[in-house]
């Protein structure tokens, strides 16, 4: 019997965020039909506007049993007072389905309606202060991909909510549909949920962007030892104040910093071509083939050799 799927949207909502995890089931359902019957629900049937202008056709919200809801993200999210309608529906209906999903800003109606209480959760790096405020009954892990918490998922911005998806895929359909739905929508099968985050935010050089030029020079030095010292010198700071500004800014200490640039630049020469490992590990600073594995696991939960096979897979 197919599984009854509601993509849960509402008025300003991230277009991305719903438009993502739907065209991800709908692949999986072409390479195993039968598998998902989706809705496409709303506080208010009709057109619903994105924070994009584009709309989405939805129908009412309705009664479940659901085996799966997804709630997208986006700027609606903050509406309180208007998404007490939603907030009552989710109160009822999430209990009776058998999994609940969230992408991005979407974790704050989850929260909203007390269903992240207790629970580890993620959402966008950039809402995880004000989330964090809002909600310390949540257990928030600002540096995930996505998480898993019993039959509660959440994950962070926009693209993250594929990576949500093809997790959700791959725990019903198994790793071939998952993988084979990833190349057709040609992205990773799959980052792991514990990816960080971060990257997008030291790749603009913290939240203003007052680092953009450090990460560049870092970028191009990364074979070379990057104390705090030497990077507070070059960011013509003290090394206190350099720490702490640095922390501020991206969220992550210094040190955290460069190793995770080394692990990026690491893992696509893992991925795109044959260098030996330890040789990979070398040239991007971390010396010791052994440490570069640590840190493989730690970031990605898979060692630099896992990762090499699975994207010649």
């Amino acid at each position: 019997m197919a599984r009854r799927l509601a993509f849960v949207i509402f008025p300003r909502f991230q277009l991305l965020d719903a438009a993502g995890p739907i065209a991800a089931f709908e692949i999986a359902e072409r390479y195993q039909p039968g598998s998902y019957a989706p809705e496409f629900l709303a506080p208010a049937s009709g057109a619903v506007a994105s924070t994009a202008g584009a709309t989405m056709l939805a129908a009412n919200l309705c009664e479940g049993p659901f085996d799966t809801i997804v709630v997208a993200g986006g700027d609606g999210t903050r509406d309180r007072d208007d998404n007490q309608d939603l907030l009552a529906w989710l109160r009822r209906e999430a209990p009776r389905a058998r999994r609940v999903a969230s992408v991005c800003s979407g974790a704050f109606l989850l929260a909203e309606a007390g269903l992240l209480d207790g629970r580890r959760a993620t959402t966008h790096w950039g809402q995880t202060d004000n989330f964090a405020r809002r909600y310390p009954k949540v257990d928030l892990q600002p540096d995930r991909i996505f998480t898993r918490d019993g039959e509660v998922w959440t994950s962070a911005g926009i693209t993250a909510g594929i990576d949500l998806a093809l997790a959700l895929i791959e725990d019903d359909l198994g790793a071939k549909v998952a993988r084979r739905t990833a190349q057709q929508l040609v992205v990773h099968h799959r980052r792991p949920g514990g990816q960080s985050q971060f990257s997008a935010l030291l790749d603009s050089g913290g939240a203003h962007g007052r680092f953009a030029e450090l990460m560049d020079w870092i970028r191009e030095r990364l074979a070379e030892p990057l104390s705090v010292e030497r990077l507070a010198d070059e960011a013509a700071m003290s090394p206190r104040h350099f720490a702490r500004a640095f922390r501020a800014e991206t969220g992550l200490t210094p040190a955290k910093a460069v190793e995770r640039l080394r692990l990026e630049a690491a893992r696509l020469r893992v991925e795109t071509s044959g260098e030996p490992i330890d040789r990979v590990a070398e040239a991007v600073g971390f010396g010791d083939p052994e440490r570069m594995r640590r840190a493989f696991l730690r970031a990605f939960g898979q060692p630099p050799q896992a990762i090499r096979r699975a994207a010649r897979a």
